[in-house]
């Protein structure tokens, strides 16, 4: 009994003491490598005493800013906003209303917004300027249109030009600019308005074309327009001209034509929509040859007059300038004061 009892207390004893012995090193202190001014002397205590001084200031004068943002956003109506939070979220809110503004006003002043337009190889137009003169007989599935505006604006600036070189071989006077800005005018106003006009029209019998088709289609439709005036601004034959009028511009307007009725529903519809379509077209070619450079002379001679001689300075006379009374008699005025 004793012996097992003394196994059993041998070992929690002896655990014990070799604990003792483990942590006994750790009590050892090395009083050679402490401080002097280590502890809480007289210095780190006024230190101590100075810095909660500064630490309470800074937090009065924190709590008294608070208190004056919440009086202010109190008295502008502000009870959700309250400190530099509220500050920093009407800030946010402000640079985020800013920020969708500028975009919203530099979208339309960005050119990259354009460039899908504009994005064309010169083999495209190539094809697509003789394919303006070739119709196509396939009218019950919509046909292909492009949708890009550099071949058609090229066009509208070439026949600008045709008109301009026509008004000079036929011996107009320039006077001013006016007739660059006149036909620029004539030639914009016409695939501008009568592309609007005729998706209006489409818009009405529902036929399946865009706006940006129709700039598409009317513009590559002035190709064969242009190569008739072209030839018969040079070579003055009236035959000639009919007959280009009914090859070129014909092929041109029946090949619109054939595109609006592709994506058209319905006789009346189709009528109507190709019916003005082609009118027009037609119409206006005849007018730029025939009454174009008349009425262009009629305006420039009603505004500045017919042969009209420039305006020249003229020297003449000057007539005896009579003197009143008062400046006669200087004294006279003199005495008066």
């Amino acid at each position: 009994m004793s012996s097992g009892s003394g196994s059993r207390n041998t070992e929690p004893w002896g655990s014990f003491d070799d604990n003792l012995i483990q942590g006994g090193g750790s009590a050892v202190i090395d009083m050679e490598n402490m401080d002097d001014t280590s502890g809480s002397s007289f210095e780190d205590m006024g230190e101590m005493h100075q810095r909660m001084k500064e630490e309470e200031e800074v937090a009065a004068e924190a709590a008294a800013t608070e208190d004056d943002v919440a009086d202010d956003g109190e008295f502008l109506g502000m009870k959700g906003l309250k400190g530099q939070l509220g500050r920093q979220v009407a800030d946010e809110v402000w640079q985020a209303g800013k920020r969708q503004a500028s975009k919203a006003f530099n979208l339309y002043a960005n050119i990259d917004i354009l460039r899908p337009y504009f994005d064309v190889e010169p083999v495209q137009v190539r094809n697509r300027l003789i394919e303006s003169l070739i119709p196509v007989r396939m009218i019950n599935f919509p046909q292909k249109i492009a949708g890009e505006l550099y071949g058609p604006l090229m066009l509208v600036f070439t026949l600008v030009a045709i008109l301009l070189h026509g008004m000079k071989t036929s011996g107009t006077v320039i006077r001013e600019g006016t007739l660059m800005g006149t036909a620029i005018g004539t030639c914009f106003g016409y695939w501008l308005g009568v592309s609007a006009f005729i998706y209006f029209l489409a818009y009405l019998v529902n036929a399946q074309i865009t706006m940006l088709q129709m700039l598409s289609l009317l513009g590559y439709g002035l190709f064969g327009p242009c190569i008739v005036l072209l030839v018969t601004y040079n070579i003055h034959f009236h035959f000639l001209f009919y007959g280009l009028w009914l090859l070129l511009g014909g092929l041109s307007t029946l090949r619109m034509v054939a595109a609006l009725l592709s994506r058209t529903v319905g006789q009346t519809p189709r009528l109507l929509l190709c019916g003005t379509l082609g009118l027009l077209h037609m119409l206006f070619l005849l007018y730029l040859h025939f009454n174009y450079h008349t009425i262009i002379e009629g305006l420039l001679d009603s505004l500045e007059g017919h042969n009209m001689a420039p305006m020249q300075r003229v020297a003449r006379d000057v007539p005896e300038v009579m003197l009143n009374a008062t400046a006669r008699n200087p004294g006279m005025l003199l005495s008066a004061y």
